[in-house]
């Protein structure tokens, strides 16, 4: 049986910290390993445990989530964070992914979903709320003077599939006989011409149209 997957909470309301963390305890599949009840105290903790996963509040006080998120993604790529939040706006959720965040989740959601929701994000994939991710995308669908996909060449193309289905970098490496340096700068490019900043967004808008040299939806 696979090691569980170690998840840091970070929220400043503790009575809610805890329900999380007896949610998941229910699962083998999950460690819940420290609890935070600040943005400043979640990055402390990060560092210093280097969970498998972050479960982080969007608001709290001093620094916020958004912050914290994007200094943990910064310090440690490998680390899976999701977003656990009441703010339901897509300024709130884009800032969220641009953060690094790989996942961003209600709060009323059942503690069933939360547990599949946080297994999924822990291997791999992306996850927006439902309503919210019909937003952005309807938003990446309007039509423009240009397709940013036809930009892409046949390896980055080949990348962005992989990508779309949760590989990292060392895994699409492997797949493509590639150095992970190369695939970094095929990353870099893809982004660019994608016009997103995040291998979330990226990977949302490949599986929405169809990933270039893979099966179209």
């Amino acid at each position: 049986m696979p090691d569980p997957v170690r998840i840091l909470i970070v929220d400043d309301h503790p009575l809610f910290r805890d329900g999380v963390a007896h949610s998941l305890a229910s699962s083998a599949d999950f460690d819940v390993v420290a609890q935070a009840g600040s943005g400043e105290e979640g990055v402390e903790t990060a560092l210093r445990l280097r969970p498998d996963m972050v479960l982080m509040d969007l608001h709290m006080p001093g620094v916020g989530g958004i912050a914290a998120a994007q200094c943990i993604a910064e310090a440690l790529p490998g680390v899976r964070i999701m977003m656990l939040t009441v703010a339901e706006n897509r300024d709130s959720l884009l800032a969220a992914l641009k953060s690094g965040a790989h996942g961003y989740v209600l709060k009323g959601v059942s503690a069933a979903e939360l547990r599949a929701i946080t297994r999924n994000v822990a291997h791999g994939e992306a996850y927006v709320t439902p309503a919210l991710a019909a937003d952005l995308l309807a938003e990446f669908s309007r039509p423009r003077a240009n397709d940013p996909f036809s930009s892409l060449t046949a390896r980055e193309a080949e990348v962005l599939e992989l990508l779309s289905r949760g590989l990292t970098n060392r895994e699409i490496g492997e797949a493509l006989h590639l150095a992970e340096k190369t695939v970094k700068h095929h990353m870099t490019s893809i982004l660019q011409k994608l016009h997103v900043r995040t291998r979330t967004e990226a990977a949302l808008i490949a599986v929405h149209h169809g990933a270039p040299g893979g099966p179209q939806r």
